[in-house]
Formats: structure tokens, sequence, C-alpha cells
């Protein structure tokens, strides 16, 4: 088997990894403005997406020409193609590379072929089956198997329930060669509990003050866990931009998610935010949970443009913030670009890293229980130490193990 790293290799985002020249798993940008693409010059025959992020699948539509097999879970076909068109949208008004138009778009959605976790299929001589990988709905980690040959791809995933999701499925086939992603390798997340705890804690102080709380968070995922932490505290929250699409696809497919009543409890008719309601809105001491979840656009750049000088008021950032962004610059340096406008925040910023991956411990844990059920080659991805991850397996566990980098092809 030879694996092609044509992105998300040593470093997180734009996931692109191609099996034997013929079966391309994940094909994703990275978020930035402008956007970072993998590397050209493919030509895959079949397709699988591991779940509806933008940096695992946000370039799938562009190969469309190719006529390729493709195969995900229903929510991740339907969270692809809402990102493809809002990918598509965002590339027009700010005149960056369009990777792929609305007819494309179309064509993906009728070439997907949907099956469901631990449900066997074939594609160009592969046998391939999907496993719940416990990060976001739909997400799915990729097992191959050909000519007495096994593999594994972790895709990104979770195994601690979260308040969305129940964590990834605990037994995986026996693999040869395990690729695991490695985002937080080295590094363990604040206990769910206490990061709650502090959240709910500023969010509550924030509005006590007379401030406002801006809850910046990713659309898929993010935006519903978020809500579900509010409504368990007794918060009650408006809700505004793409999360409430994801929202409404996730109604589509109950089982994607932990309790769906729970969920549609937390999403009321009342809370959910319509784009003429933001001024009223946002002139009261409030809690608004809205995209983008790294400030890179979405409705949160107008709430911010009310609250930016305001010392009572918080952005509270929820996820990791990619370099380039501007919740990275937020964090760093104080301020935020809006459509050429250099904006300084005199308001508070906070970060709760409310993860979906795994942490340290859980990943190693993970490699730990492949390489005791027989996998002899681990191969870490997406992350900025896969370098140190590998050898640490190597140290640790004595199994060969090798940090690609992107462009590279491993020979197993």
């Amino acid at each position: 088997m030879n694996i092609r790293f044509l992105g998300g290799a040593g470093e997180v985002g734009r996931s692109a990894i191609l099996i034997n020249e013929e079966l391309l798993i994940d094909y994703g940008i990275k978020p930035a403005d402008p956007p970072v693409y993998p590397l050209n010059g493919l030509r895959p025959r079949s397709m699988i997406l591991s779940h509806g992020h933008l940096d695992h699948c946000g370039l799938a539509p562009n190969l469309m020409d190719l006529e390729p097999d493709i195969y995900s879970t229903t929510m991740t076909a339907r969270l692809c193609a809402l990102l493809a068109r809002d990918t598509l949208r965002i590339s027009e008004s700010k005149g960056h590379i369009v990777p792929y138009y609305n007819e494309e778009i179309q064509e993906f959605e009728r070439r997907v072929q949907k099956v469901d976790y631990r449900q066997e299929f074939e594609t160009n001589g592969y046998q391939a089956c999907l496993y719940n990988a416990g990060h976001i709905p739909g997400s799915s980690s990729v097992y191959l198997e050909k000519d007495e040959q096994s593999m594994l791809y972790t895709g990104d995933i979770n195994t601690l329930q979260t308040e969305l999701q129940s964590g990834a499925d605990a037994k995986h086939p026996e693999s040869d060669i395990l690729l695991i992603e490695s985002t937080y390798f080295d590094r363990n997340h604040t206990p769910r509990k206490i990061l709650e705890e502090r959240f709910i804690e500023s969010v509550k102080e924030t509005i006590d003050n007379g401030g406002k709380a801006v809850i910046s968070a990713f659309s898929i995922g993010r935006t519903q866990e978020i809500m579900l932490i509010l409504k368990k505290h007794g918060i009650d929250a408006y809700v505004d931009g793409m999360g409430v699409d994801v929202f409404n696809l996730i109604k589509r497919s109950p089982d994607s998610v932990r309790d769906i009543k729970r969920l549609e409890k937390a999403f009321t008719g009342s809370n959910i935010v319509k784009p003429e309601e933001r001024r009223e809105i946002i002139q009261e001491p409030v809690v608004i949970v809205t995209s983008a979840g790294m400030l890179n656009g979405g409705p949160v750049l107008y709430y911010i443009s009310r609250i930016y000088n305001d010392p009572r008021s918080k952005i509270h950032l929820t996820g990791y913030q990619v370099e380039g962004t501007n919740g990275r610059r937020a964090l760093e340096s104080g301020y935020i670009e809006d459509r050429g406008d250099i904006i300084r925040l005199n308001c508070g910023i906070e970060l709760y890293d409310f993860s979906a991956h795994c942490g340290d411990t859980q990943l190693k844990e993970l490699v730990k229980k492949f390489c005791d059920n027989g996998t002899e080659t681990v191969l870490p991805v997406h992350g900025d130490n896969t370098a140190g991850f590998a050898n640490w397996i190597k140290e640790e566990i004595g199994v060969d193990s090798t940090a690609p980098v992107n462009g590279e092809t491993i020979y197993i």
C-alpha cells in the first residue's frame, strides 16, 4: 500500500490522503483568509469523507469532473453540501479563487452514496467500513482492507462523551496500519466539568455587570454543544448564524446526536435570531451564540462592531483558533480585521476550548489499544507535533511510526 499525503500531515488543517493513487480520504480546506488548499494533481477513482468540517471536506466538489464514487454518512453528506455553498458564497464575495460552482455542488449531492456506521461496502476493490468517531454529528473513522492489508484512519476523533455526542466507537477491527490524528498530542484538555464552570461563571458575570456576552462558536457541533451547556445551567441565549441551519439538518438525522429532544429544547422559535432582529437584540445585556468560530466572518462580526469598545462586554471563543484567523489575532494582539478595517478590542476576550478531539491521554490510549491488537505501523497526522508523537510511539510502544509531511508518499 502506498499512502500519499496532500494535506494535513504535519499540520492542523486541509486533510487529504490518497491511497494507492486511486482512493482519496478527505479533501479539505485550511480555514484562513484566503483559504489554503491541498496539493494538486490527484485523480482518484473514489473518495471517502470522514466528516463535515471544512478542513476535511471543503474541496470535495472540486473533483466532480472525475466522476468519482463518493461515500460518507448521511449527516456528513448534508453538512458537506451546506459548507460548499457557504464557501462558494464567501469566495465570490471576497474575490478569492472560486474552488467550484453550484453545478458541481449539485453533482456532488447526486454522486455521494450514504452509508451507515458498521455497514460494509466495496469500492474499487477495497472493503471499507465507517465507525462512529464521536467528533461531530456524522463523523467517522475509516477502515480499509485490500490484498490482505488493512488500515484504519481515525479522522478527527473523540472517545469521551460530551453534551452533544456519545463518544467514538469503543471497538474497531484489527488493522495493520493506523493513521491517527494528533491535534492535541502532548496536551490534555481542561476537565469538561471545570471548563464548563469557568465558562458559565464568566458568562453570568458579564451579564451581571451590564455587558453583552458574544459567544463565538463553530456552526457544526460547537454551536449545538454550547446551547446545550447554557440550557443545562439555566441561561437563556439567542442563537444566530449557520449553527441554526446545522440544527435543522440534525433534526433530519436524530440518531446522529445523544439526545435530540434536549437539543430541540435548547433551540426554540423565540431564541433563533433573524438578521433584521440583530440591532434590537444587542441593545441590552444579552447572551448570543453565533458564527463564525474563528471570527473570520458571519454574524459575529456585526455583534463585535457593537461591543468592541465596551469593557463590560466579552467575546467568548469556544475552540481552537488557527494561525492567521481573526480569532488568533484577537487573542495574541487584541485586534481583528473586518473588510480592511482594524478594530482594536476594548471588550474582554476569553478562550474556552470545548474541544471535540481526543486529548493526549486518550490519543495514547488509542495507539496502545490498536498496537495491542496487532497494528504494526502508526502514522500520526493532522497535528502540529506529529514528529513528537511518532517518536513517543517508537520509544514507548516499540512499533514502527513515521510522521509524514505534505507531499510525501509512504510505502508499506
